[in-house]
């Protein structure tokens, strides 16, 4: 069979033509433009094989990023399994103001070296993008989770990062345990800028989500409580303890939340807050200053 013939076969059973290309990608090894040039050819046995496995996941449920194994995110190829959420458009847009914050409390306060913490890091997205495109910044980014095997999947996708860009994954710290309390003793007013994604899903909303991430994506990243605004009620009441002046905390909020979130920070002490939207128009990120 070539590769014409497979790629015909996997766009007729999935029904898409573009994660066709993608999966015939992942299992060649080949780019897209080397592929288009290779599809005369014979796949290799092992190939098609490999091809037929991944249809197989994917015709289950099982979401593409899953099958495939690695997913872009801000440039950088992460490792992605069930281990982590599926890194989304809508947290690049809360890098982008993170980066944003970092760059003007440096500026603010001289500091040669800011300090940053990733709250919940998951596959590691967010500390490790701002590791890479703020490096020269930054002294240490603090990645945490309570989850063991998420920072497993954390510390593959530094070593993956260190391939590449070794200076900026040498900025990562892993640790482990439930939002500040993995954090050192040290870091106590010491924070430039806070970073989460939390679990932001009431328990009434789970039964809507799409079935593939119900079903695949781990649900302590999802579900937040009963009112699915409790991981970011504790993330922002505890951001000024740790937060230097001039400090920001920048935490990604669900749909309908914002008016809560702004409310729970101006009871966590902050003056300033704000709420912007991501590339749908949504209210996605607060982002809460320490004067």
């Amino acid at each position: 069979m070539t590769r014409r013939e497979l790629l015909a076969l996997a766009s007729e059973r999935l029904g898409s033509r573009e994660e066709a290309v993608w999966l015939l990608e992942g299992a060649s090894g080949k780019n897209l433009a080397e592929l288009v040039l290779s599809l005369g050819e014979e796949a290799p046995s092992e190939e098609a094989d490999l091809v037929s496995r991944m249809l197989q996941r994917r015709q289950s449920g099982e979401p593409l990023q899953y099958v495939l194994g690695t997913w872009g995110f801000r440039g950088l190829d992460l490792k992605v399994d069930a281990r982590a959420l599926i890194p989304r458009p809508e947290t690049e847009v809360l890098v982008d103001i993170a980066l944003a914050e970092l760059g003007r409390f440096a500026a603010a306060t001289a500091e040669p070296r800011c300090r940053v913490a990733d709250l919940g890091t998951g596959s590691g997205a967010i500390a490790l993008a701002i590791a890479s495109e703020a490096a020269e910044l930054l002294d240490e980014v603090w990645a945490t989770d309570s989850s063991g095997s998420a920072l497993e999947l954390a510390r593959m996708n530094s070593s993956r990062l260190a391939d590449v860009e070794p200076h900026a994954a040498a900025k990562l710290r892993l640790a482990r345990g439930s939002w500040y309390e993995a954090l050192p003793r040290r870091l106590v007013g010491e924070l430039g800028v806070i970073a989460s994604n939390p679990p932001y899903v009431a328990a009434s909303e789970m039964a809507r989500l799409p079935v593939e991430v119900v079903e695949w994506e781990p649900a302590a990243a999802l579900l937040a409580g009963p009112a699915g605004i409790e991981a970011i009620r504790e993330v922002l009441l505890g951001a000024p303890r740790w937060l230097a002046p001039g400090g920001s905390v920048v935490v990604e909020i669900g749909a309908g939340q914002a008016g809560a979130a702004v409310e729970i920070s101006h009871e966590a002490g902050f003056c300033c807050s704000s709420v912007r939207r991501d590339l749908a128009g949504l209210p996605r990120v607060l982002v809460a200053c320490l004067k």
